[in-house]
């Protein structure tokens, strides 16, 4: 088993590391950094792997993480510049390309870029892959070893990394603000919060699974559930009208351009 370092074990890096251990990786094949000397403990303690420098993380681990925020890569990267030879790094900073890493690097350092969601605290997840100018179809099939406990793991062109990070990066908190007003609705409508939740969370797990399940078109499904002069007709219809679709694009939209605004600030 090879060895795998977290340089950055905030959220999303303690999210990859627990992960890897539940699928069965070795604690002491995996290695953590932290900014903070008052989190070591708590991070070893929790996760039961190896806290380290990173000058001593890049030495021993075979695979790179690097989990933390884009706007503290840079400073990161001087850190990196004695990267061992061989080495793969694995970048989850959004909005980062490999070029800002393969610049900073050693020549001919394989860099794959992933984007990942906060979904793989419960391993569903969804984890896009796209390599770097040097890194090879074996240096991804190694990084997606690193996901797939998480959830599901999918390769793309690196010139769609900034649309999978607004839809999907961003995405659980689009679901999330519209159980919020769901809620706030059913509230409206006489219904105590707890029996509001349950009901919304289950219906979206249904209808998530019919999505995944059946295969169909959401607008198939859609329709299934929409008679004529019916109730749900009459939702869609305030829906439209208030231009619920257009917000929607216009969101997902803003989120792609902050992406992309962030590289152009770091690059």
């Amino acid at each position: 088993m090879v060895t795998v370092a977290v340089l950055g074990a905030g959220r999303i890096g303690r999210t990859v590391l627990a992960g890897l251990t539940r699928s069965g990786w070795p604690p002491e094949a995996l290695i953590a950094t932290v900014r903070r000397s008052e989190h070591v403990e708590q991070v070893r303690e929790s996760l039961g792997v190896r806290v380290l420098s990173t000058a001593e993380a890049i030495t021993e681990a075979e695979i790179v993480v690097i989990a933390v925020k884009p706007q503290d890569a840079a400073d990161l990267l001087i850190e990196l510049g004695d990267l061992p030879p061989g080495r793969l790094v694995v970048s989850l900073c959004a909005g980062l390309p490999t070029s800002f890493f393969e610049k900073r690097l050693p020549d001919q350092t394989a860099v794959v870029r992933a984007m990942t969601n906060t979904p793989a605290l419960v391993d569903q997840a969804i984890t896009v892959l796209s390599a770097g100018r040097h890194a090879k179809d074996s240096d991804v099939e190694r990084a997606e070893e690193l996901f797939t406990p998480l959830g599901r793991t999918l390769r793309l062109p690196e010139k769609q990394q900034d649309a999978v990070t607004a839809l999907s990066g961003s995405g659980p908190a689009y679901f999330y603000y519209l159980v919020e007003a769901m809620t706030d609705a059913a509230i409206l409508l006489g219904l105590p919060r707890s029996i509001a939740h349950e009901l919304i969370v289950q219906t979206a797990v249904g209808a998530a699974a019919m999505l995944r399940d059946t295969g169909e078109h959401p607008v198939q499904l859609r329709e299934a559930v929409t008679s004529p002069a019916g109730t749900t007709i009459n939702a869609i219809r305030e829906l439209e009208r208030h231009r619920v679709r257009a917000a929607v694009a216009d969101a997902v939209e803003a989120a792609r351009d902050r992406g992309v605004a962030i590289a152009d600030s770091m690059t």
